[in-house]
């Protein structure tokens, strides 16, 4: 263990939320660098430098902590970080991606508006251990608020001497710079991140090469998510196994939910992995108007929605959720009450997935406007009795035929509303209309 465990700076008044990446957001002020300053903030980088702890060192303690990527993907961020080629000669680079654009995720925004110097300085300490002299933060086109907000942490930071060149007096070089995105879903997929950094169209490459050997300009790049760099500080204060013990078995730390839909306090709630899906939805304050609980889509639309019978029980970790059929994904869980029409709502992701394919792979680029289109012929009442057998068809010959996740995630949607709630499909294609009445459109 590279320090020992310390007392946990946990603010006492947030009942069952353990805030590790939004930790100042309860702090006035929480933003600046006086704030971070004042809870420790920078106080690992200059203990890495200072001492010259190894980049080995540093890797073997993220594995100790079990920290998976908070983007979706869930892959180990120590056996990401040791893939890139430190060693290898010439430019290399660390990309921060805050593209947070599915339906639902609102997460990132949060840490770059209440907590940006954690943010930069996990980046840094990847930039030491990767051995990259520059970073990119990739901020969604329509957080322009954030993307400022972060532009005066950089500010910030570079003015006391945490980025730019000799950092902390020890030869070691990096800068940090914001990138403004254009609101396209499709930036979230790393690749396409990418191309949009180099000023060209947001479009996925062919993998591989992967961006560890073949990123930015050709050059070894690392990729991770906001909540996954804003992390690390956190785990080299008090320790990999601190960490690691927050949370469950296979789903180490917190995690940040973004809460919305049908419930009294749509939100962010930061939690230790692991907690029990009804007090999750308590902290929101449960379903609003005293209705019931319908369904949960846990991980944003590109995860399997879940009916009640079978969340109601379930855990908010990586095998919790994979054991009822879903998966974490971004941690964006949607809220529905028994008001909610699946069919409309079906229509409503498909629409979304259809409007943001890029168009480069044709069983995306057909497959997602012939889903929407059939769902939106069922909708406006000339539904066919094999309309259904037909989008599940469809649904699966875009699954894996695609060079990006874009393609399953515009399928999973399908498949799982049909799966879980067939009779309600089959009733608007025989009647014409919602058989739940006064819907949510």
């Amino acid at each position: 263990m590279i320090t020992d465990t310390a007392e946990l700076r946990i603010n006492p008044v947030i009942k069952k939320e353990f805030p590790l990446c939004l930790r100042t957001k309860f702090i006035n002020n929480p933003a600046s660098i006086e704030t971070y300053l004042s809870i420790g903030g920078y106080e690992q980088i200059k203990r890495v430098l200072k001492n010259k702890i190894t980049p080995e060192a540093l890797i073997e303690e993220i594995k100790i902590s079990g920290l998976r990527g908070r983007g979706g993907a869930g892959f180990p961020t120590g056996l990401k970080w040791s893939f890139m080629p430190r060693a290898s000669q010439g430019d290399k680079y660390i990309v921060c991606n805050s593209d947070e654009g599915e339906p639902g995720t609102f997460k990132d925004r949060d840490i770059i508006k209440y907590n940006p110097h954690q943010l930069i300085e996990g980046m840094i300490i990847a930039a030491y251990i990767m051995g990259a002299k520059t970073g990119y933060n990739y901020i969604h086109g329509e957080i322009w608020g954030e993307y400022c907000s972060f532009e005066e942490a950089i500010k910030e930071a570079r003015a006391a001497g945490f980025l730019g060149s000799n950092i902390c007096k020890s030869n070691f070089n990096f800068d940090l710079h914001a990138v403004h995105g254009y609101g396209a879903y499709i930036c979230g997929e790393e690749t396409a991140l990418i191309e949009s950094i180099e000023g060209k169209k947001g479009q996925p490459r062919f993998k591989p090469p992967f961006p560890a050997t073949f990123g930015i300009y050709g050059k070894p790049t690392n990729v991770n998510n906001t909540e996954t760099y804003a992390t690390i500080p956190w785990i080299l204060e008090y320790g990999g196994q601190a960490f690691s013990d927050l949370g469950v078995k296979n789903s180490g730390g917190t995690k940040i939910f973004s809460v919305s839909g049908h419930v009294n306090k749509p939100g962010n709630y930061e939690i230790q992995m692991g907690m029990p899906f009804k007090d999750l939805l308590d902290l929101a304050g449960g379903v609003w108007n005293d209705r019931k609980l319908k369904a949960v889509i846990p991980g944003g639309p590109s995860t399997a929605l879940v009916p009640a019978k079978n969340i109601l029980n379930a855990t908010m970790d990586y095998e919790g959720l994979t054991a009822i059929g879903s998966s974490l994904g971004a941690g964006s869980l949607i809220v529905m009450d028994d008001s909610t029409c699946m069919v409309k709502t079906l229509k409503r992701l498909s629409y979304f997935f259809y409007e943001e394919s890029c168009g480069q792979c044709t069983p995306c680029r057909e497959g997602t406007g012939w889903v929407y289109r059939i769902i939106k012929r069922i909708v406006d009442g000339n539904g066919k009795p094999e309309d259904l057998r037909l989008l599940t068809d469809v649904s699966k010959k875009i699954s894996g035929r695609t060079i990006c996740a874009l393609g399953d995630a515009a399928a999973v949607p399908v498949l799982s509303f049909i799966n879980h709630f067939e009779k309600e499909f089959e009733y608007y294609i025989r009647h014409g209309r919602s058989m739940i009445g006064n819907t949510h459109d």
